[in-house]
């Protein structure tokens, strides 16, 4: 049984982190510069953002490697620093929370669709990012963000084919009159059948619409799978305010739809787009109320 089994065991409910983008944009990244190269040249930041969820009570922490696959790095002249990367980013991570949480290497998706490049090319560049994770000692692997279940499914295989760790395959989903879809038109059910025939271990919800179009989209995929469920939703719908993209949810609005959540079996919450660690510490206060309950 894995580290990661083993305390979702143990604890029932696990609490993730919330988002990174808006971390990195107070602390002064530049819009079209990629986070990912922060790993190499500004590592304290990077250590800063996991000391503030880890402070915050995530017990699982992703790494600071979203957009750290070669075909992403490309354009900022990084593709040949993609292990250097990720490696270093499990690094840093792993210094600062030690044994106190888990590390999970994050992957997201490529950016290319499969009209322009091979399966078999973009399967290498996930293998290429997941063994780095591997060997800088992530406890699992989260593929997520994905909008095309095809794409998906390669990188969860490549991840566990690669790797043995644990792979969450995680979805962006959005509420439609037809139901619920990705951004290429998959369905829940579709991206589920593909997910767990490519080997993942946990299936997930991330990004979307809102944590208000989650709280629905719970038992529909409760209903799909036996395998657990992670979420991790935006702060409502973005808009513009002073010409910067502004969520309307506060930390205490956004926690109040947890209890929705949990109730319906997803055993693993934290944020995604809006979210901050001041959201995990009032997710923490819900979750400690569920459990007493």
């Amino acid at each position: 049984m894995s580290a990661f089994e083993k305390l979702l065991h143990k604890e029932k409910i696990l609490l993730l982190d919330g988002a990174w983008g808006t971390e990195f944009f107070q602390r002064g990244l530049m819009p079209g510069c990629p986070p990912d190269e922060w790993n190499l040249t500004h590592p304290e930041m990077v250590q800063e953002i996991t000391r503030d969820y880890l402070s915050a009570g995530s017990q699982v922490v992703l790494t600071n490697t979203f957009g750290a696959n070669r075909f992403r790095l490309e354009p900022h002249g990084l593709s040949d620093r993609t292990a250097e990367i990720n490696l270093t980013a499990a690094a840093l991570a792993r210094q600062v929370v030690g044994d106190k949480a888990l590390l999970a290497g994050d992957i997201g998706p490529t950016a290319r669709f499969l009209a322009e490049v091979s399966a078999e090319e973009l399967k290498r560049v996930f293998s290429e990012q997941a063994r780095a994770l591997a060997k800088g000692g992530v406890d699992l692997l989260v593929v997520e963000s994905m909008t095309d279940a095809e794409e998906m499914a390669l990188a969860v295989s490549a991840a566990a084919q690669e790797t043995g760790l644990p792979v969450v395959a995680s979805m962006t989903y959005n509420r439609t009159p037809h139901g619920y879809r990705t951004m290429m038109g998959n369905t829940p059910q579709a991206c589920l059948e593909k997910a767990e025939k490519a080997g993942a271990a946990v299936i997930g919800a991330n990004c979307g619409s809102g944590i208000e179009d989650y709280v629905p989209l719970a038992p529909v995929l409760r209903e799909l799978t036996r395998l657990p469920l992670w979420f991790k939703a935006n702060a409502g719908v973005p808009h513009i305010v002073g010409g910067k993209v502004a969520y309307p949810l506060s930390a205490e609005q956004y926690a109040s739809f947890v209890p929705a959540i949990l109730e319906v079996g997803v055993s693993m919450i934290g944020g995604c787009c809006g979210t901050s660690p001041s959201f995990i510490r009032e997710m923490r206060k819900v979750i400690a109320d569920v459990r007493s309950a």
